[in-house]
């Protein structure tokens, strides 16, 4: 049974607040977890020192027992030195896809054609 470190959705509609919390890997989001171990507050500015809190003596314990945190929950253990992250890098995803690159060259043939047009009439009118 793997037990991860994530985050547990709490506050209002539109005002969202996380507990981060270590969980079966099969619970609920929201649902039962086995201990609580910080808050992440997104509404709070991120240079302010209570938009992540952690207990980091669980957190380390937790580690060593082998749970696995999620994505966000591995930033926040990175920025507090718990651990090691890796920053995934993907140049393809910048890259324009199949649609937006047939609309540029259509946009680019329309623009040829005018300027065409245009050099047409203007020689037309010496």
């Amino acid at each position: 049974m793997s037990v991860k470190i994530r985050l547990a959705r709490g506050g209002a509609k539109k005002r969202p607040y996380y507990y981060v919390v270590v969980a079966h890997g099969t619970s609920p989001r929201d649902g039962r977890y086995i201990e609580q171990v910080g808050t992440f507050n997104p509404m709070l500015k991120k240079d302010d020192e209570n938009r992540v809190k952690l207990n980091l003596d669980r957190c380390k314990h937790w580690l060593s027992v082998g749970a696995q945190p999620t994505d966000r929950v591995a930033r926040f253990l990175d920025a507090a030195g718990l651990m090691k992250r890796t920053a995934s890098n993907n140049p393809a995803k910048a890259k324009p896809k199949k649609k937006r690159l047939e609309r540029e060259a259509a946009q680019a043939e329309k623009a040829a054609k005018a300027a065409e047009a245009a050099a047409a009439a203007a020689a037309s009118a010496e």
